[in-house]
């Protein structure tokens, strides 16, 4: 705790998936004063299976604008391609100007004492924008090329890019591949940037600069046009030691490319530097002081770290929300199968940060409850007054392990560790005409556990061990059955976040940092996080009989993940 700086605040702005939230939050002593949870407008553009919709649809303003799904583009009734997911790069500036305003609004804190702000998001969402700043989305000639638009993570249209590098990257043994886990994902930057010069490449040459739309809302904040390397690292094959992939790759990858680090402007900065000052303009629209520090935009699980006051390595951190990522640092530089890379100073100076994930875990439970309940749980839910979630908990919290004869794979939107694979799809074993919805919402639940402790046998493999094991995210306060699933299948005590909005309290962090102690800020992230970072009071303690049971349910889980997922049956890929 710093007490001489219980008058100095930060902000931290978090952008997910459907909704961005911010926090105000005491540089001295960590306590959020004010929050602030905004849905994205006009939700997501995409044709594909959802988390809400068993088929594409069209949804229209008067619906829930935090499930708003489209399946094409506003002003023309072309079907978007499968597997696109685009954004409205407008939802996303008009999210940071509310959410930002309103924390100042209710903390009625005095402006010169916001001392900096944090902006975080999903990582690689992207957009392509011409030399004045503008994105080509927002040109009457692009405006209905899906290639202009702001890509969002799950896009997953370019699989075939990714293994096309994967597969050159391997037979020119590119050094890169040791730090991404030996595959390259669907959802990174280059192959998405690939899929844009061969299916658009007018897209491609029109492009200045091709910005994650973190960076590009810092620079609409301080009109300083920056590029942070966390967003380098993990999604565009950067490292410290040899830069980008060299131009000779790029070249032979696809000719469009040899030009690539042209169209990739931006001072580089690293996490917790100050990336420019608030403009005059952008602080009166907040209610701030112009000249307030911007720090570095980070990716959104990466935040969460020192969020839960890790300042140090051999400490994990699972962030449970739509998807799943896990943070991991380490002194050592070591191979893991699959990872979604390993960068050094990407989270805590020094350190080397090992990120690994799901794609599907809340979406997952999500789906199931949106398409698969009967009617007779919504009203018995409804009556009680709890969620249909809740419910099932409830209900699945009866059964043992192994009870209900179900088994699941949990790839509903592919994998993403450490198989890496976008085009795999789930599955689950086991089905009688006994089988009721609580045992097939458990058995979800432990898919997606089974599917973290698979990621964590992959990093002891490496020698990367996790002596402490760390859990935030909106999951975690709202499902204590599904935390001690995983306490239990895991084999470890999961010490959870007191913090409700993780990724937005650790972006607070990095601004403080990036304010510097001058200000009232802090020297370092491990600093600021040993002062503004807590752990909360609950903690989940495994049950040896439960860890017994499950032991012999992961032997199975293994062998259809394997099977499936390893080469065994190519089914999935047939299928899809």
């Amino acid at each position: 705790m710093k007490p001489e700086n219980l008058d100095k605040y930060v902000i931290g702005l978090d952008y997910g998936t459907l909704s961005a939230r911010a926090v105000l939050v005491c540089v001295g002593s960590g306590e959020v004063i004010a929050e602030s949870v905004y849905p994205y407008p006009n939700g997501i553009y995409t044709n594909g299976i959802y988390p809400n919709r068993m088929h594409p649809v069209r949804m229209y303003p008067h619906e829930t604008n935090s499930h708003r799904i489209l399946d094409n583009l506003p002003e023309t009734e072309m079907k978007l391609p499968v597997d696109f997911a685009l954004q409205e790069i407008d939802d996303y500036v008009e999210v940071m100007y509310h959410t930002i305003g309103e924390v100042v609004e209710k903390s009625g804190c005095r402006p010169e004492n916001v001392i900096g702000i944090g902006i975080d998001a999903t990582s690689s969402t992207f957009l392509p924008v011409l030399a004045n700043g503008e994105p080509l989305c927002k040109t009457e000639r692009f405006r209905t090329n899906p290639h202009a638009w702001l890509k969002l993570w799950k896009h997953h249209g370019a699989q075939k890019e990714a293994d096309c590098i994967t597969e050159l990257a391997k037979k020119r043994n590119e050094k890169f591949l040791m730090r991404c886990g030996g595959r390259v994902n669907a959802e990174w930057m280059l192959p998405k940037l690939m899929e844009i010069v061969r299916k658009a490449p007018d897209v491609y040459e029109m492009t200045d600069n091709f910005m994650e739309v973190s960076d590009y809302l810092v620079y609409l904040l301080t009109g300083e046009v920056t590029r942070c390397m966390c967003h380098a690292g993990y999604k565009l094959l950067w490292n410290e030691e040899d830069g980008y992939p060299s131009e000779d790759f790029l070249k032979e990858l696809h000719p469009g490319l040899s030009n690539l680090k042209v169209k990739l402007k931006g001072r580089e900065v690293q996490v917790g530097e100050c990336a420019g000052r608030l403009t005059q303009e952008a602080a009166r629209r907040m209610g701030l002081k112009a000249g307030t520090a911007v720090a570095a935009s980070m990716i959104d699980a990466h935040v969460a770290v020192p969020s839960a006051g890790i300042d140090g390595s051999e400490k994990a951190l699972m962030i449970l929300g739509t998807s799943c990522c896990m943070l991991l640092c380490s002194e050592k530089l070591s191979y893991i199968q699959g990872i979604s890379g390993c960068v050094k100073n990407a989270v805590l100076p020094g350190l080397y940060a090992y990120e690994a994930g799901q794609s599907a875990v809340g979406d997952l439970f999500d789906w199931f409850v949106k398409t698969s309940v009967p009617g007779s749980y919504e009203k018995e839910a409804a009556d009680l007054g709890i969620s249909v979630h809740t419910l099932l908990s409830e209900k699945a919290a009866h059964l043992a392990p192994g009870e209900s004869g179900l088994i699941a794979l949990d790839w509903w939107n592919g994998n993403r560790s450490c198989l890496a694979d976008s085009k795999l799809s789930g599955m689950i074993l086991g089905f009688t005409l006994r089988t009721k919805p609580e045992d097939i919402y458990r058995a979800l639940l432990e898919a997606t556990a089974f599917g973290m402790r698979a990621i964590f046998e992959e990093f002891e493999k490496g020698g990367i061990i996790a002596k402490e094991l760390y859990a935030c995210g909106g999951i975690v306060s709202k499902n204590p059955f599904m935390m001690q699933i995983y306490a239990d299948i895991l084999g470890k005590t999961i010490l959870t976040s007191s913090t409700n909005q993780g990724s937005a309290f650790g972006a607070s962090i990095y601004a403080a940092v990036a304010a510097g102690n001058d200000a009232g800020g802090y020297l370092s992230v491990g600093e600021a996080a040993r002062a503004m970072g807590n752990i909360g009071e609950k903690k989940y303690d495994p049950i040896p009989c439960n860890v017994e049971a499950y032991n012999m349910l992961y032997k199975e889980y293994k062998i259809l993940h394997n099977y499936f997922g390893s080469g065994g049956n190519e089914v999935m890929h047939r299928l899809k």
